[in-house]
């Protein structure tokens, strides 16, 4: 009976509850959830775009957050939103680069300027009167990036610093390397801001030096022989040996009637102080004769270095020199039809790279030979842009602003052993100036090892300084470039 009262009891406490769940709850104005209720939305309560953040128990609004620029309780102060940024602009057309002025400078297939580096001419023709072959894409892209949007073709171009433009034709199924057919441009004189020269340069015309007579010459293999009449200025440098023998030494050229400039390197080891054991012949065109009517003979008065030269590295740096003749009776040198001064270039003049000039002397014919030649020669070599005689497998960081190269395209033609000190003269409006002196190389005529010569144009100030020659160290410029 007692557990039969009991579940009664448990029965009607468990009705009540039930009614009592079932009746509504009281709305306290406010619902219970995690969002903001309708009258509370952001868009009522933020200002500018700023968003509501409720309360994570109650779900009330508590403050807003708002976006960059605004502030306040409800981001009501400061300043409109920025306005998106601008698109971007569309990319520009593909178009070819820029020429280089060297190529904007001429006609497309009319010729090449310097040595061809940015000829981008249709000629594709060798000097054999071979067809090109067709550059493959990765020389395209490495060496010729102004051609990229030309399409695949086979015209001459110059690659890895060549001589000139040329191709590869198809020999035995082998790809050969040949120049093309293409004309120089000539030349023009390139003077690349130069300091105030000590004096005003002088005009040509009035003046002899540069000038010679008609050229007497026979062509034999690797140069040229011709007589002192062509290259009167040409000063064969004589020493005494130890058995008081007259042997040739070194070349030089005659710059002024009293004055030789040639190359350092022929007076080392002391012999810069012996200047008795030297003379110096000019108007000689072969040293097995002797012409008493065309040579003058004169002993060295002074012997004078220049201060900086440098060998350590084995490329003869500063590889310049002076030789003062010792006057007879008040005179050196008498220009006749023999002797005859070369024209100096203004300080700093240079000529573009492909200009032919001429190297004169007695040098030994070839690497090895055992004798220098009997007869005054002459080579014909093209001047070389820096730029090659610096890369790999020319010479490198041998070569300074001191020096420059020339060589023949076909390399058949150099200075040798015995042109030390010889002059390489360039012809500028039917006058030849000295451009440089002879100075080093590895071997004769090798493929890739051009002749090194001191550039003269580096020097004006210190020949004036030697000589006291204003004037003369002030360089000569043609009337018709001034």
């Amino acid at each position: 009976m007692r557990t039969r009262r009991s579940f009664g009891v448990f029965l009607l406490l468990l009705s009540a509850l039930t009614a009592a769940e079932a009746r509504p709850k009281a709305h306290t104005g406010r619902t219970r959830s995690l969002l903001p209720s309708s009258s509370d939305r952001s868009d009522e309560t933020c200002l500018n775009g700023g968003r509501s953040v409720p309360s994570l128990t109650s779900g009330q609004h508590m403050f807003c957050l708002c976006p960059d620029g605004f502030s306040g309780r409800r981001c009501e102060t400061g300043a409109a939103p920025p306005p998106p940024p601008p698109p971007p602009p569309p990319p520009p057309p593909l178009h070819p680069p820029p020429l280089h002025p060297a190529a904007a400078a001429v006609n497309d297939d009319s010729c090449y300027e310097g040595v061809g580096l940015w000829y981008r001419g249709s000629v594709s023709t060798t000097e054999g009167g071979n067809t090109c072959e067709p550059w493959d894409s990765d020389t395209r892209r490495l060496h010729l990036s102004s051609d990229l949007l030309s399409g695949r073709h086979n015209y001459c171009r110059n690659i890895n610093y060549r001589m000139r433009p040329g191709c590869y034709v198809r020999k035995n199924l082998q790809p050969v390397w040949e120049y093309c057919d293409i004309p120089h441009c000539g030349f023009k004189l390139f003077t690349p801001a130069p300091p105030p020269a000590p004096t005003e340069a002088q005009t040509a015309a009035g003046l002899t030096c540069g000038q010679r007579a008609e050229r007497r010459q026979m062509k034999i293999v690797g140069g040229t022989v011709v007589t002192a009449e062509s290259h009167p200025w040409f000063a064969a440098i004589f020493k005494l040996n130890k058995r008081k023998e007259k042997v040739f030494h070194c070349g030089g050229s005659l710059i002024s009637p009293c004055w030789v400039l040639t190359a350092t390197h022929c007076f080392e080891n002391g012999l810069q102080n012996k200047q008795h054991l030297f003379s110096i012949t000019l108007g000689k065109s072969a040293l097995n004769q002797i012409d008493s009517a065309a040579e003058q003979t004169f002993s060295v008065e002074k012997i004078l270095l220049h201060e900086e030269y440098n060998n350590s590295w084995g490329n003869y740096n500063n590889d310049i020199a002076l030789l003062k003749l010792e006057a007879k009776q008040g005179r050196c040198a008498q220009e006749t039809l023999w002797v005859k001064t070369v024209c100096l270039p203004p300080p700093q003049q240079r000529l573009q790279p492909g200009v032919t000039c001429e190297v004169s002397g007695f040098g030994k014919e070839g690497f090895g030979s055992p004798h220098y030649s009997q007869n005054l020669r002459e080579a014909q070599v093209d001047l070389l842009a820096d730029e090659v005689c610096r890369q790999e497998g020319y010479y490198e960081d041998l070569i300074t602003d001191n020096m420059f190269c020339a060589a023949r395209p076909d390399w058949s033609q150099d200075a040798c052993a015995g042109d030390s000190g010889g002059p390489l003269a360039c012809q500028v409006l039917g006058r030849l100036f000295l451009f440089g002196v002879v100075s080093w190389g590895d071997g004769c005529a090798r493929e890739n090892r051009p002749g090194v010569y001191a550039r003269v144009t580096n020097y004006n100030t210190w020949i004036e300084e030697k000589t006291g020659l204003a004037s003369i160290a002030a360089g000569t410029r043609p009337p018709e470039v001034i």
